[in-house]
């Protein structure tokens, strides 16, 4: 057991100053007038801020790239990491290559991450179609492989396989099917390229049949203006759109101009690309640049929005945090402190530096120090 006293909670909502009690892995208790029980831990967080920990929706945790070659590959995340950007639940998938990465690969690194604290689920699927599976059926792999709770495809990309509307129609089925069938999210997460037909196919699907909105999950939509105007429209039919944490003042008026048109901020979402590739081209279609995207940078956006932009802590926080575990159909369990909710948790000083992660009730880190050591 694990007592928390006198933190100022955002969970995300602004609770004010709150103490909390955690016991297997779970949030017992929050209240302004918990007693200390002698013989159990406590941390006095008198001067700190306790959140929710953050949750990463789109993580190359066995690493992306492979686009210049294989000696481009990004190599694997590592827990200690995501525990220094405040991450205690991700998502990982695989990116470009499906060929090289295997998605056993993929459930295997995400079994090891869970060993070391960390809540993590992962997307069958790649860039191409059809999809790379374990199971060789995308249903398969989602009713019955514990951690997979969804499918990614790439569309609109010069990377992608170019699907045809009634192949997309058809993945989008099967994976709402498979996650009825295993009460799990079943969603399709959509790499968006640059290509001119952006979401267009997706819009067209959605006026023609009766899969729901929430199947189809774009990523990367601030991409270009372009992209962002679809996923504008895309967000005021109810969907979730997927902001890629690449620059921080581009974030910032991706966002802003997303509050300008009206949609509802709950249904907008921060995510990494982290340990993934970002990679430049010319208009003949050759590399010219290539890199690894880092994995603190929803934590790093939050704090630009709060310290830089006068942002209230409870709205930047919800980016990271509640609006992806809604999305991820992981709330309330994940996203939130409250009473019953997994003791994922995220103690911050004055100047918003991470002091504290905990994880399913483990303290990962204290006062700066990471508290558990890699394997190797």
């Amino acid at each position: 057991m694990l007592q928390i006293k006198n933190a100022h909670v955002y969970a995300p909502q602004d609770k004010g100053i709150q103490d909390v009690w955690i016991a297997g892995g779970k949030i017992e208790a929050v209240s302004k007038t918990l007693p200390i029980i002698n013989g159990i831990d406590c941390i006095d967080a008198t001067g700190k801020i306790l959140t929710p920990g953050l949750i990463d929706r789109h993580l190359h945790i066995t690493g992306g790239g492979g686009e210049g070659g294989f000696c481009t590959q990004a190599p694997a995340v590592t827990a200690s990491r995501l525990i220094y950007g405040g991450l205690t639940t991700v998502v990982g998938l695989l990116g470009t290559d499906g060929i090289t990465r295997s998605v056993e690969n993929l459930v295997a690194k995400a079994k090891a991450l869970k060993e070391q604290g960390i809540s993590v689920y992962c997307m069958t699927g790649a860039y191409g179609y059809p999809s790379t599976t374990i199971t060789d059926s995308v249903q398969k792999d989602i009713v019955f492989i514990e951690e997979i709770i969804g499918c990614k495809l790439a569309l609109s990309d010069h990377r992608s396989s170019h699907v045809t509307s009634e192949e997309l129609m058809h993945l989008a089925s099967d994976v709402r099917v498979a996650g009825m069938l295993s009460k799990k999210a079943g969603i399709l997460t959509l790499h968006l390229g640059d290509e001119k037909q952006g979401l267009q196919m997706v819009m067209d699907i959605l006026d023609q049949t009766d899969i729901p909105i929430k199947t189809f999950q774009p990523t990367h939509v601030n991409r270009n203006p372009a992209l962002l105007q679809q996923a504008i429209s895309f967000a005021k039919r109810g969907g979730t759109i997927d902001i890629t944490c690449d620059s921080t003042e581009g974030v910032y008026q991706a966002l802003m101009k997303i509050k300008e048109e009206g949609v509802c901020m709950d249904q907008v979402t921060l995510s990494s690309d982290g340990q993934g590739s970002w990679s430049k081209y010319d208009a003949r279609g050759n590399l010219l640049q290539i890199g690894v995207s880092d994995v603190d940078t929803i934590y790093k956006q939050i704090v630009y929005l709060v310290k830089q932009k006068n942002w209230s802590m409870e709205d930047a926080l919800a980016l990271g945090c509640r609006n992806v575990a809604k999305a991820l159909e992981l709330y309330p369990k994940k996203g939130v402190i409250q009473k019953g909710s997994d003791a994922d948790l995220l103690l911050w000083d004055k100047d918003l530096n991470l002091d504290t992660v905990i994880a399913q009730g483990n303290i990962l880190m204290k006062n700066g120090k990471l508290l558990t050591k890699e394997m190797f």
